[in-house]
């Protein structure tokens, strides 16, 4: 598979495993976040071998960063979703969603799932639906004509 690369104004994601910073990602997850707090750098390394990642940089610094699980046929499984405070409230995170959605080989899906406590009103605009009865789950179904 090919990596896939998106710029804008000073900024740009890329699939490109070499360029994500382990680190990074691991302190982020580990120190920052509210779901995975107290990850192994093992169990970070264990995602980016076993998913698509995406690096969201500013220059050659990564500032972000997204891990989608799928089989590339049917379903695809969103999570570690982040961009680190101080490049927060530029839209970094909805360009983030909008490219990992625009993948070429993420197209066929038939449903995206992802959890999240505080991001609800990011994901409903890209279709993201809240699961009754399941907290925190959503989902995004392809439309069957």
């Amino acid at each position: 598979m090919d990596f896939f690369d998106k710029k804008h104004a000073g900024y740009f994601i890329s699939t490109d495993p070499g360029k994500l910073d382990r680190d990074l990602i691991h302190r982020f997850l580990s120190k920052d976040s509210y779901w995975a707090e107290g990850t192994t750098i093992k169990e970070v390394g264990d995602t980016m071998e076993g998913s698509l990642c995406y690096g969201v940089y500013f220059g050659e610094q990564q500032i972000g960063f997204a891990s989608v699980e799928t089989d590339y046929s049917s379903y695809a499984y969103l999570t570690d979703i982040f961009i680190v405070e101080t490049f927060r409230g530029q839209g970094l995170s909805q360009w983030l969603i909008e490219t990992i959605l625009a993948h070429p080989d993420l197209q066929e899906l038939d449903s995206w799932m992802l959890i999240t406590e505080d991001a609800h009103t990011l994901y409903e605009k890209f279709g993201f639906k809240a699961v009754p009865g399941s907290p925190g789950l959503m989902e995004r179904l392809k439309s069957r004509q």
